[in-house]
């Protein structure tokens, strides 16, 4: 088998169980601050997580499969190595990138949130009278 065959082969299956790792970890432990974010709204937390995951696989594997091209033809060990930690450190770079983004929106859609619980006006008590007016 060629080299850079095997680079691809390795490359693949070593970013593919990335991405897959990556999405299960989001998905188990996204959906609790997601509900959080929807006030408890546990249907549409689901739903919403479920949209996030297809989404991550298809923005990260789409990146993979368009990643895998080598510009050069490997030809040696060594170069298996090189060509696989520059094209697995770019995939955690983006894998990482894209969690923090979601992370980053979520976390703004839950301070809005927050603001929003806390902006209720309080009711004045109804013998009420404004300061100096007794």
């Amino acid at each position: 088998m060629d080299l850079t065959v095997l680079t691809y082969v390795i490359y693949l299956l070593v970013s593919v169980a990335l991405t897959v790792w990556v999405a299960r970890t989001l998905t188990r432990n996204g959906r609790i601050f997601i509900a959080d974010v929807l006030q408890g709204n546990e249907k549409l937390a689901d739903a919403v997580n479920h949209l996030l995951v297809v989404g991550f696989y298809l923005v990260n594997l789409g990146f993979v499969a368009l990643y895998l091209q080598a510009d050069q033809a490997v030809t040696e060990a060594r170069g298996i190595f090189e060509a696989l930690s520059v094209k697995l450190g770019v995939v955690l770079l983006v894998l990482g990138v894209m969690h923090l983004g979601n992370v980053w929106v979520l976390t703004k859609i839950r301070r809005r949130s927050i603001m929003e619980r806390q902006q209720t006006p309080p009711v004045a008590p109804q013998m009420w009278t404004a300061p100096g007016r007794a």
